[in-house]
């Protein structure tokens, strides 16, 4: 890392001078690669927030807005252009209504609830995709590009609070690859989840690269490398210069722990367990019935096996649920018959193993669909009112938290807010939401601005 990046990414390290420097420079001849998840501050957070009570949160992030009417808040009353085309059918909790397409889900619903009175805040102003995302991950609305982080991520607050206390696994990740609102903006590139890049939705030999032991790099060779970090930490380079050394040597040890390449090795599990999440074939352009549904129910299992293993976050791209035409069409070929599989089986998985209780499930989109379905089959983007689904974490079951209105167009009672969603995450993980962080321009910014937790669910 040059002198001038690592300054940007790390601002507390602007005093430093040639001489630390080129020590850095020098670390760098280690060949790490995981350096940006492990620059974390040399000293605890505030007191009572650096406890690890072993929770764990999966984000199930529906990115693109799932249909209210057509999950998890039917409106069989309401005439046909704003009902759709699915029928409603009764859950295994008597008054609880969802989609037809989603059976399986149906006869769980003693083990998880919905949220049906979320909505944006109208000073949020035109909320659509990206906007929507950045209020949902990080309870700020966007400034300037809303395709860029301009406040740190819920993900990203998991890592600066709760990363040391785990040296050979990271806090915070992303399958595959970081979504809109999922960064660290200027708590630096340190903060960042870690990506898993690799994808199990479209590759059936799944693997981690920055997780793969050279094997160019003989044993030796990799003794040698650890015994350079030695020499370099024992360097006289100042306080700050020993903390750099030590987020090195856990990059190392990250890279050589058996823990962290076994909580990300899909292939330990039963063939059995895959096939009942799905093993569905990736989408192909040339088959209609795929719809453009990835199989994402492979993220999902793998998501279940890294809180298994100790993450504490997990955000699962879910994408793409923006359904402007032929909705009906590829939510009945594709999407909801396969997020109702591999939902379900995430719950049961997390049940049977004894994590449901310590996991919290959240499943959400950034906005939701129009009531009116449109003259092409579809339905467009509407921030007024949207539903989530909640599952584990201490919550319970067979709830239904607010409604909206005949038509599904806005929140009729116990309206809930985007902050109020990311209030419940952070108190499951312990994470102070009151701690100032101060930005680039000397700013003190509060982890989270407003919103409490949803009491409703517990």
């Amino acid at each position: 890392m040059s002198s001038q990046l690592l300054r940007r990414a790390c601002p507390e390290f602007r005093q430093w001078t040639r001489r630390d420097l080129l020590h850095t420079g020098l670390l760098g001849t280690v060949g790490l690669t995981l350096p940006n998840l492990l620059r974390l501050e040399s000293r605890a957070v505030a007191a009572g927030t650096s406890v690890d009570h072993g929770k764990s949160v999966i984000l199930l992030w529906m990115r693109g807005g799932p249909s209210q009417h057509d999950m998890w808040d039917p409106k069989p009353e309401a005439p046909a252009e704003i009902r759709g085309e699915f029928r409603p059918i009764p859950t295994s909790v008597p008054g609880i209504q969802l989609t037809e397409l989603l059976l399986l889900s149906a006869r769980l619903m003693d083990r998880w609830s919905i949220i049906r009175s979320l909505a944006h805040r109208p000073e949020d102003g035109n909320v659509g995709h990206s906007t929507g995302d950045q209020i949902c991950f990080t309870g700020y609305p966007h400034a300037g590009n809303p395709d860029l982080n301009t406040m740190p991520s819920c993900a990203a607050y998991v890592v600066k609070q709760k990363q040391h206390l785990d040296p050979v696994l990271p806090v915070s990740v992303v399958i595959p690859r970081h979504v809109p609102g999922t960064g660290a903006a200027w708590l630096g590139r340190g903060c960042d989840p870690f990506e898993t890049v690799a994808d199990p939705a479209t590759d059936s030999s799944f693997r981690i690269p920055n997780l793969l032991r050279n094997h160019a790099i003989s044993a030796p060779q990799q003794d040698e490398r650890r015994r350079l970090l030695e020499s370099v930490d024992r360097l006289d380079l100042g306080e700050t210069g020993q903390v750099l050394t030590r987020y090195q040597a856990q990059a190392l040890e990250i890279l050589q722990s058996d823990r962290c390449r076994v909580a990300f090795d899909l292939e330990r599990e039963p063939a059995a367990l895959r096939e009942r999440y799905g093993l569905m074939p990736a989408f192909s352009p040339n088959d209609p019935e795929r719809c453009g549904a990835p199989n994402w129910a492979q993220r999902m299992l793998l998501a279940r096996r890294l809180v298994e293993a100790g993450v504490r976050l997990v955000t699962v791209d879910l994408r793409w649920w923006d359904f402007h035409k032929e909705g009906f069409d590829s939510q009945r070929r594709g999407f909801l018959p396969r997020w109702d599989r591999a939902f379900s089986a995430l719950i049961e998985d997390l049940e049977q193993r004894g994590l449901l209780a310590s996991t919290l499930v959240v499943a959400w989109g950034e906005i939701g669909r129009t009531p009116h379905v449109n003259k092409q089959a579809g339905r467009d983007h509407w921030p007024y009112v949207m539903s989530a689904a909640v599952a584990g974490g201490g919550t319970q079951g067979g709830r239904v938290v607010g409604s909206s209105d005949a038509r599904g167009a806005y929140p009729k009672d116990n309206r809930k807010f985007p902050h109020d969603v990311l209030a419940t995450i952070y108190r499951h993980l312990g994470i102070d939401t009151q701690v100032n962080y101060t930005d680039p321009r000397g700013r003190p910014h509060p982890v989270l601005p407003q919103g409490t937790a949803i009491e409703d669910l517990f």
